[in-house]
């Protein structure tokens, strides 16, 4: 097949390869490739300035041959990724960047491949990028978890009526259901923080697979990148892309969890419920029904969920390889990245819709005191006060909640009780209804509901303080790890201007 003129100074060929690549080729794989180079721009000339500045500190490259590739790359590192000539016809975007730094510097550009291979710099560009978007939703999880302790604070004394299955279960607060959610974003932010770790290992020094023959020092090329460990397996390093599905894991986690809140405020938020309303900056009208309020934000994160889950999916398949292949790198890169960036969104925007969420007090207690919710108060309260067994209490409820219900009642009584007892266990139980009310008000029940986690208003707040220190805790983990790149990254720039010759003091 005819392939696409190589252009001058093609690095892909070889003596094997005697045309360019077909443009089916470019098409489908050199321009998958190039459209991330945006993503890795900046990372890449970091890579490649510690591989210089690593080969001089090792001997291998003399101050003099590493100076001009390094004012050039300096020159580089600030330029934005539009303004650069990435081209697909030439593969990804190192292939590009030396074909540039060549016109520059001529055969010196060259010195830059001496015991590395450009996937090396890929994979560190990679990190460094990754690291930094894992930081972000790091940084929203938290925001979410803190501004759902919070709403939970504020309604740790709003009564409601619990549900499982979208069954009344058991009178309860909405600020315990609320922090159930608060509690998913704490383990989120110990996913993120462990997809952080991960990350946070440097494939330099890796060289073609089994590392190199120069001495390279792997452990003080990763410290001038700012990364936290040096692979501890050279292949491993370079090759294996199970710490994507880990990064891609936890944002999908995140999602889940927006999801699941989001399903249940569209139908607390309907008018068959009426227990939430949305923020009317999260809603959108409908063109024809002038009535109608569409919680629009709620099925975004319920679609941008499904989206993660997929992507997920497919990251996991690409991942079904023989080992040491671009199979599961070729599409890696931007999906990868993509999909922190939409959790991101999501995260942010879950925020929102917590934030901005007005609690129906009125309508949800209205709920709390139907349905038979102290159902399961009253029998364990028969178990304990008359010492039956609770299956057999259970059996006493349950026959006299149908027996009301078969009158057309909607609260229990005490003769309803005690007719219930006597036909299931043959002898008289003295009922009163002080008892009744007891376990049938919420406003009695829900604060003896005190273990710890539980639903009483002091433990939901209890709760509520605890993931702000969790949060309070991640803000600062996230602070130091930014911190730390900063100052590496600054370290390194200034070993590289000192050798080139355009530090402080230069000329």
């Amino acid at each position: 097949m005819a392939g696409v003129r190589p252009p001058e100074g093609y690095l892909g060929a070889t003596a094997r390869i005697t045309s360019g690549p077909a443009p089916e080729l470019v098409e489908a794989g050199y321009a998958l490739e190039i459209a991330d180079a945006p993503l890795l721009h900046r990372g890449l000339t970091l890579a490649d300035l510690a591989h210089l500045v690593e080969l001089v500190d090792c001997g291998a490259l003399t101050r003099d041959e590493a100076a001009p590739v390094g004012a050039a790359l300096l020159t580089l590192l600030d330029s934005p990724a539009a303004g650069f000539p990435y081209d697909p016809v030439y593969g990804d975007a190192y292939n590009s960047r030396e074909r540039e730094l060549e016109r520059e510097l001529g055969p010196a550009a060259g010195r830059l491949h001496l015991g590395r291979t450009r996937r090396e710099a890929g994979r560190i560009a990679f990190r460094l990028a990754l690291r930094d978007r894992l930081l972000g939703l790091h940084a929203d999880v938290a925001a979410f978890a803190r501004a759902v302790a919070d709403q939970a604070t504020a309604q740790a004394g709003t009564l409601w009526a619990d549900t499982t299955y979208l069954q009344p279960a058991q009178p309860s607060t909405f600020g315990h259901y609320l922090g159930g959610f608060a509690e998913q974003a704490v383990r989120h932010l110990d996913r993120i923080e462990a997809a952080y770790g991960l990350a946070d290992v440097s494939p330099g020094g890796a060289g073609g697979v089994g590392g190199t023959r120069l001495p390279l020092d792997r452990g003080r090329l990763a410290r001038g990148l700012g990364f936290g460990a040096t692979g501890a397996h050279t292949r491993d390093a370079m090759w294996s892309a199970d710490g994507n599905a880990d990064a891609v894991l936890a944002a999908a986690q995140a999602a889940a969890t927006l999801s699941q809140l989001a399903s249940d405020l569209e139908i607390f938020a309907s008018p068959a419920f009426g227990y939430v309303t949305l923020d009317a900056s999260l809603c959108r009208a409908s063109v024809l029904m002038p009535q109608k309020r569409n919680p629009y934000a709620l099925p975004v994160l319920r679609g941008g969920a499904g989206v993660l889950a997929g992507r997920l999916a497919g990251l996991l398949a690409t991942g079904l390889t023989p080992s040491a292949r671009t199979d599961n790198w070729l599409y890696a890169y931007g999906e990868v990245a993509g999909a922190l960036d939409l959790a991101g969104r999501l995260v942010r925007l879950g925020s929102a819709v917590v934030t901005g969420l007005t609690v129906h007090a009125d309508v949800l207690a209205e709920q709390a005191v139907s349905h038979f919710t102290g159902a399961a108060d009253l029998a364990e309260e028969l178990t304990q006060r008359f010492r039956l067994d609770y299956r057999t209490a259970y059996r006493v409820v349950g026959r006299a909640v149908a027996a009301t219900v078969g009158r057309g009642g909607r609260e229990l009584t005490v003769p309803a009780v005690r007719a219930a007892a006597a036909e299931i266990t043959g002898a008289e139980i003295p009922v009163t209804a002080d008892l009744l009310r007891a376990v049938t008000d919420p406003a009695a029940v829900v604060p003896a509901r005190d273990a710890p986690g539980g639903a009483s208003p002091a433990r939901v707040a209890e709760h509520a303080r605890r993931v702000r220190r969790r949060v309070a805790a991640a803000r600062r983990w996230n602070a130091a790890r930014r911190a730390a790149a900063a100052a590496a990254e600054a370290a390194l720039v200034a070993a590289a201007r000192d050798l080139s010759g355009t530090g402080p003091g230069a000329g």
